[in-house]
């Protein structure tokens, strides 16, 4: 005679450990309502405000990288976002993928780009010099605050 085993149910106890998947969604409505704030800041001022898209060169950026206010904003614009976009892939991935092993891979190659990218583009937005070493015959291309060299 063979035995079968009885059903296994969820135990009614609460998992013990961090549950990603609640904090997950929490950060995606969260960091969407900071995000919508930061875009839309982003958009006014450099297409808006001032003389619009026209007004958008080296110059510009500079004068914005040169203020604390601005890096600090780009720079959670640059995180908030990233972070977001793959929290969402993820989240795909794992709805989707249903072989283990591609699950892995797929995964691995979200956080990969993401640590790159966050990388990447906090370094450009605090080793950025808006006054940088130019020839002398190229002292016209430099921005109107930086000092003649």
């Amino acid at each position: 005679m063979t035995t079968i085993d009885p059903p296994r149910f969820e135990s009614s106890r609460p998992r013990r450990g961090i549950n990603w998947e609640k904090w997950g969604w929490i950060y995606m409505r969260a960091s969407g309502v900071v995000l919508l704030v930061l875009i839309f800041g982003h958009l006014f001022v450099n297409l808006v405000a001032g003389e619009g898209v026209k007004a958008i060169d080296f110059a510009f950026v500079a004068g914005k990288l040169a203020d604390p206010f601005w890096v600090i904003w780009d720079t959670l614009l640059l995180w908030l976002a990233l972070i977001h976009g793959a929290n969402g892939m993820r989240t795909i991935v794992n709805d989707y993928a249903t072989n283990p092993t591609v699950r892995r891979i797929l995964l691995g190659a979200i956080f990969a780009s993401t640590a790159v990218l966050l990388i990447l583009g906090t370094l450009v937005i605090y080793t950025f010099d808006p006054c940088p070493v130019v020839p002398v015959d190229q002292l016209d291309m430099l921005p109107s605050f930086c000092p003649a060299q």
